[in-house]
């Protein structure tokens, strides 16, 4: 019976040893990969100063005026936008934000209450220049969204969203464990995981020089204390959102998944969305949560041919 307790403990002694070894090389290899990529990551955009800060904007084209933001947690919007840009920037100047922890932007300490990253992205767009825009948007995009052209009307002209989230989805009142989530990155395990399941980025239209970019944008921007600290804020901001709705005169156009079996009343929750202003219109397209990743073509098309019918001239909306 000792015997068997003897090599019991010395059977747990040792797996705590592995373990501790394993962590270990993953703790000083993370440490090694974010220092060496951190020289790496090639410079794009150009910085505004908001709040005493620089946040990156990327501006593409010419012609009337997009302001595209992205989902939570996108690790560089201006990389992750470039399909959709691209095909954008032929007849419009697009501008993409990249919000405070987001790509090459910097971090910051103000919490990431809906209102706060509202203020900032204004900021930004005001020190362009932009004064009427389509505001486009990704995700949670589209709970700032609301926020955003309730609070500056004058300024923006129609929302267009892909696959945006909306007051009252369901799954949205989770509490995450951003203290467990911060002590896994710093182990290095965040990054392990990510090179064994690989990207999201397996269009054509991503050239490999971008999908190393986004991996290294990626491993430095996940989890970071701003991620983190938005991500702690989810809960309370869709709370914030529930009953909210656009203004009832703004243009709304919803590119949607068509069947998202997570979620199976999605459609239908947009298409309410949708009926509750003046000028709302749905568009389901087959395909995954990045829209834009694989359908920026059909997205470009779709948003051109209605923006011809329900915006007017580009003259009118510059």
């Amino acid at each position: 019976m000792k015997r068997c307790a003897r090599r019991a403990v010395l059977a747990v002694t040792a797996v705590g040893i592995i373990l501790s070894l394993g962590l270990a090389t993953t703790t000083v290899v993370h440490a090694v990969a974010t220092s060496v990529e951190s020289d790496r990551i090639s410079p794009y955009g150009t910085p505004v100063t908001v709040d005493g800060k620089r946040m990156n904007v990327m501006v593409a084209g010419e012609g009337p005026d997009i302001v595209l933001l992205p989902g939570f947690g996108t690790a560089s919007p201006a990389l992750d936008f470039a399909p959709l840009v691209a095909e954008l920037a032929a007849d419009h100047r697009v501008t993409v934000v990249e919000p405070f922890g987001y790509g090459l932007s910097d971090g910051t300490d103000t919490e990431r209450t809906t209102e706060n990253i509202v203020t900032e992205i204004h900021d930004a767009v005001s020190a362009l220049g932009l004064e009427r825009y389509t505001l486009m948007g990704h995700s949670i995009a589209g709970i700032y969204g609301i926020d955003y052209a309730n609070r500056y009307p004058d300024e923006v002209t129609a929302f267009v969203g892909i696959d945006s989230s909306v007051p009252g989805q369901p799954g949205m009142d989770a509490e995450f464990p951003t203290g467990l989530l911060a002590v896994l990155k710093n182990l290095g395990l965040v990054r392990l995981v990510a090179a064994v399941s690989g990207d999201d980025y397996g269009s054509p239209a991503y050239s490999e020089h971008d999908r190393e970019q986004l991996s290294m944008l990626s491993n430095r921007n996940s989890l970071s204390p701003t991620y983190l600290d938005e991500m702690a804020h989810i809960r309370r901001n869709f709370a914030d959102a529930a009953g909210t709705g656009f203004p009832e005169g703004l243009p709304l156009l919803l590119f949607v998944v068509a069947n998202n079996p997570s979620n199976p009343g999605w459609l239908q929750l947009h298409e309410e969305q949708a009926g509750a202003v003046s000028d709302g219109t749905v568009v389901p397209i087959d395909g995954e949560h990045y829209l834009h990743h694989a359908h920026a073509e059909e997205i470009a098309a779709g948003f051109r041919a209605w923006s011809e019918s329900h915006l007017g001239s580009g003259a009118d909306r510059r």
